[in-house]
């Protein structure tokens, strides 16, 4: 156990790193998407030598034309900055001017949006690896408006992975853990030493609980395996929670009820109350693994005719007693899975429950509750939690990708040299 507890705190270590970097620092940015070209649930991945793009898309609530642009800068595995210059991992302009936007229409809420492909033509990485996307003012890059991750993957290295029930029987029936496997396909033979690669483990793209695999189980020759459960072992969490806000004129799926101002531009919407999930029998669904949808039934354009409204959160904890010790947040790619204030939930101790209200764009989103020690240390035991509010069951259907980065001596960056995605589907 005391093994366990060290590889928590050094995997937690590792994303502090990661969940530092991805950041809103303008109030008026809403509804950020950005993912493989054609398909909003993919995640924002480029392989080198492809023709590939990513779109982004948001919002600016002041509703006027600003001058926005974005560049790529090259991080470590941990998000750190990368001391090389740009040059030296891009081709092309180093930064881009975002040229379309569109003022929004057909709706109440005015907003100018706007979208880019990613990288433009002759432009792009030469090199694979994390890279932080900044949008920022006047192409002047300390006038940050957010932060965004990307990767790009220099393929390399072969890279299996499965999802396993654990062996221990304390974690038997609430985590899952992976074995891992890595082989050697354009590089020579004994080219690594364990010290220089690293192998990072993403639940559901949420960075909140990667974990960095310091050293492999076992390696022979081109073959590396990770599959020590003291290094492998994730809380299996639950389905997603879902509601549907794709019409404000019909309530949608989980919506109990909406209310719109006639003598304002303000839209409430008030989903069903949601229960403490831990202990309760575990139900499969489908879902989105967190992430959510810009999608709209009322108009034809979701993306510049898609109404905003005050979504209302509550949760109510067994009993309908606050969490000793605890915050809770509402989270999900639309929060970009930030824990800051507008996400925080207050408890109302008249209806013993907490409540949240979030301004969000129509679409179909995925949500959970997240909950973290409010005390002021940092440190492995109060790593963010869906143990409270959600619970843990290993047959949870969840999406894990495995990041392979290779950095050998004297190298000034981590590169990207293998990826894969598999989920668990037990029982399905």
């Amino acid at each position: 156990m005391r093994i366990l507890l060290l590889g928590y705190m050094l995997c937690y270590t590792f994303l502090m790193h990661a969940q530092s970097e991805e950041r809103v620092y303008r109030s008026t940015i809403h509804s950020i998407k950005l993912f493989r070209a054609g398909d909003q649930t993919a995640p924002p991945v480029l392989y080198l030598g492809q023709a590939e793009q990513l779109e982004l898309h948001f919002d600016d609530l002041e509703a006027t034309i600003r001058p926005y642009y974005y560049s790529l800068q090259l991080c470590n595995a941990d998000w750190t900055p990368s001391p090389i210059p740009p040059f030296d991992y891009w081709k092309g302009f180093i930064t881009q001017r975002i040229q379309n936007y569109r003022l929004s229409s057909a709706v109440q809420t005015r907003y100018m949006h706007y979208q880019t492909l990613l990288p433009e033509r002759n432009s792009g990485p030469t090199r694979g690896g994390n890279y932080l996307l900044k949008v920022f003012l006047n192409d002047d890059t300390s006038q940050l408006v957010f932060t965004r991750r990307v990767v790009v993957i220099n393929r390399k290295v072969a890279v299996n992975a499965q999802v396993l029930q654990p062996f221990g029987g304390q974690y038997f029936l609430t985590h899952q853990r992976l074995s891992i496997g890595i082989n050697l396909q354009q590089m020579p033979l004994n080219a690594f030493t364990p010290q220089e690669i690293k192998v990072v483990v993403v639940q559901n793209d949420l960075w909140l609980s990667a974990r960095l695999l310091q050293r492999p189980t076992l390696y022979r020759g081109n073959y590396y395996e990770y599959s020590d459960e003291e290094q492998t072992l994730f809380p299996a969490g639950q389905e997603w929670r879902w509601f549907d806000m794709r019409s404000l004129r019909l309530r949608g799926d989980r919506v109990a009820r909406i209310m719109d101002s006639d003598t304002s531009v303000r839209t409430d919407l008030y989903i069903q109350q949601d229960a403490e999930r831990s202990g309760q029998l575990y139900l499969y669904y489908r879902d989105l693994n967190g992430k959510y949808l810009v999608e709209n039934i009322d108009n034809p354009l979701p993306h510049t005719q898609g109404e905003y409204g005050w979504v209302h959160f509550s949760l109510r904890p067994a009993g309908g007693r606050k969490y000793h010790g605890k915050d809770v947040f509402v989270t999900g790619e639309w929060s970009g899975y930030e824990l800051s204030e507008p996400y925080k939930m207050e408890f109302d101790l008249s209806q013993g429950c907490y409540t949240k209200s979030v301004y969000l764009k129509q679409g179909f989103y995925n949500y959970g509750y997240l909950t973290r020690s409010s005390a002021a240390e940092t440190n492995a035991l109060n790593a963010p939690s869906f143990e409270n509010t959600e619970g843990n069951f290993w047959t949870t259907e969840n999406e894990y990708t495995v990041l392979v980065y290779f950095r050998p001596f004297g190298a000034r960056a981590d590169e990207l040299i293998g990826y894969t995605r598999v989920r668990s589907g037990f029982q399905r």
